[in-house]
């Protein structure tokens, strides 16, 4: 009895370690070119919402590992799609904007102090190594803490209000013809993994 308790742990442990490495595959990727997922800071990929009759906001949100320069190309990517769909040939952007969004996660390991999980501690920045922190408790060199992580993520999220037309294009800097953007930017776009 006690065998096949033992064999069904590790078979869970194996299933957990193997469905974690799933999760984490999946988001050591940028985000690609996709409907929006998640919810919150956690949303990701593109949504748009329809505001008059021939104007709509676009959104692009990418995750940690989508740079600027992607998020604002998919942006400018769906708002030509959006145009080809409703049956429009150009879109003039009329307000359009990129928002970095950055958070700052600091990890410690497990493990109480003297006064339980808080004590004293001061943090200090150094130009070789980044931000520190120290403790009266803490055991060795107060300038070299190993017992801390500090890292800061970034992601972008860019947004327009487009006004959609007909015909010909107008003389506007902010004027794209959306078949054009669409045969353009269509070689840089990296679509999801059709499932299986």
């Amino acid at each position: 009895m006690r065998i096949s308790q033992s064999r069904r742990s590790r078979v869970a442990a194996l299933a957990l370690a193997l469905a974690s490495a799933s999760v984490l595959a999946s988001c050591a990727t940028p985000t690609p070119f996709q409907p929006a997922s998640g919810s919150g800071q956690y949303r990701t990929g593109y949504w748009d919402e329809q505001i008059e009759n021939d104007r709509f906001r676009v959104t692009f949100a990418g995750n940690s590992l989508t740079s600027r320069e992607t998020v604002e190309r998919y942006l400018l990517y769906r708002a030509a799609q959006l145009t080809v769909e409703r049956g429009y040939d150009y879109f003039t952007l009329s307000d359009r904007d990129t928002e970095k969004k950055t958070r700052t996660y600091v990890d410690r390991p497990f493990g109480p102090g003297p006064w339980g999980y808080w004590g004293p501690s001061w943090r200090y920045y150094s130009p070789r190594w980044g931000w520190r922190g120290w403790s009266p408790y803490s055991f060795g060199d107060p300038f070299w803490d190993r017992d801390i992580d500090v890292r800061t993520v970034d992601r972008y999220e860019a947004s327009a209000e487009i006004v959609v037309g007909r015909g010909r294009k107008p003389d506007n800097v902010r004027a794209f013809n959306a078949r054009e953007v669409l045969e353009n930017l269509g070689p840089s776009i990296s679509q999801p993994p059709k499932p299986r």
